[in-house]
């Protein structure tokens, strides 16, 4: 296999001599393509931004009354310091495997964007805020447990799902919990959306911000600019030699977005902020990165300035791993047996998974809907891709709850 990073895709070609589908699990995961797409479009019609207490409070118990229904019980957390309650559902077997399942019900979209852009179908796409990120994930994961059920499946010791309400903004009411849930599970399936090349996602960038935070002192820019201390063009200059930390050979990104300085164009400004964003496949590369921005940092153009600089680290990185090769050879296998194949990717967006991953847990990510134009008005889901995932997270599911161990 070979695996080529940076965003670009793996095409593992189904063989010729792929197991035929389980036609009877199969059959099921079409019956639930039509439920599956209309419990979708009730979530995307429900404002769920990080933000909005309401519409996760919603979108958490259209969930939990569609996971109680499968049987499980449903518990909530919370997730300060993020707004509204965490959701986690388990279900009990009689098997050995224990298996987690990962999806968020936040998305980046603020208030009103549901009304102004709701849910609606055109050919084969589904479109609608969140539709794939991760709500998708949410109905994938529902739906290949509800498969299950109606099989009578029970060879498994654990199935326990996760539904978080802040991923968007890194988890930071989420990640005790899902470490501690990771570690009593054998093997974690994290239902991001799948990608455009109907891929999964194998390795991921840890994710972290620069602040950068610059005092000087006010002056008159025309009457007397040389009493002023210049905050803005120390910022300026700042963001220049940091923009250097980067590291290509090492896929580290160091890229500034945001700045922010002075109020008046005739007044020096006394102050100026700056933030970049930062990934990481290397979790020993966060380390390096600080290091040198405070050296590089020291290097001021306007000495009477006082620089603040800080790295906030958020998600940590999942570098490849021979256990998720594992799994990806486990769902490529699966896969393979509906005659599709499936791509392998890095991405550099950063996501819960890298949390399992760091806690030591055998973990795969991109296991939900298929779909594209993540985070953007025009965001979208394949249809056609619904059954197939139902299918592929269901298998799965069956093979790691029946023999949690990963195949060589």
């Amino acid at each position: 296999m070979r695996r080529m990073l940076a965003g670009m895709a793996i095409v593992i070609m189904s063989g010729a001599c792929a197991a035929a589908p389980d036609a009877a699990l199969l059959a099921k995961a079409e019956q639930h393509k039509a439920p599956a797409l209309a419990l979708l479009q009730k979530l995307v019609d429900i404002d769920s931004g990080t933000f909005s207490a309401k519409g996760l409070d919603d979108v958490g118990a259209i969930a939990a009354a569609e996971l109680a229904r499968l049987g499980a019980k449903v518990e909530t957390f919370a997730a300060t310091p993020a707004l509204s309650k965490n959701l986690v559902a388990t279900l009990d077997g009689k098997g050995k495997g224990r298996i987690l399942l990962v999806a968020h019900m936040d998305t980046v979209f603020g208030d009103g964007t549901a009304r102004a852009h709701p849910f609606r179908l055109e050919g084969k796409r589904a479109y609608g805020p969140g539709i794939m990120d991760d709500k998708g994930g949410i109905v994938i994961g529902v739906h290949a447990l509800a498969v299950l059920r109606e099989q009578g499946f029970d060879d498994f010791k654990r199935i326990t799902v996760l539904l978080n309400t802040n991923e968007e903004t890194g988890s930071h009411g989420t990640r005790t919990l899902l470490e501690r849930l990771a570690r009593q599970h054998d093997v974690v399936f994290n239902l991001e959306p799948g990608r455009p090349a109907d891929g999964l996602v194998v390795s991921r960038k840890g994710s972290g911000d620069i602040e950068l935070a610059v005092r000087g002192k006010a002056a008159h820019a025309g009457v007397a600019p040389k009493q002023g201390v210049n905050a803005a063009l120390e910022a300026a200059h700042q963001m220049v030699q940091l923009s250097q930390l980067g590291d290509e050979a090492k896929q580290t990104t160091v890229s500034w977005t945001v700045i922010k300085g002075g109020e008046r164009s005739n007044v020096i400004p006394d102050q100026a902020t700056a933030q970049a964003d930062v990934r990481v496949m290397q979790p020993e590369e966060f380390d390096r990165v600080e290091r040198d921005m405070r050296r590089i940092a020291a290097k001021q153009l306007v000495p009477e300035a006082q620089v603040g600089i800080t790295l906030k680290r958020s998600f940590p990185p999942m570098p490849p791993s021979p256990k998720t090769d594992a799994l990806a050879r486990a769902a490529t296998a699966i896969y393979a047996e509906l005659g599709r194949k499936l791509t392998l990717e890095s991405s550099g967006g950063a996501a819960d998974s890298s949390l399992a991953f760091a806690a030591g847990v055998p973990t795969i990510d991109g296991l939900g809907i298929v779909g594209g134009g993540i985070h953007t008005a025009e965001e979208y889901a394949e249809v056609d891709s619904i059954a197939p995932r139902i299918y592929l997270l269901a298998r799965l599911i069956r093979q790691f709850g029946k023999d949690p161990q990963l195949p060589r």
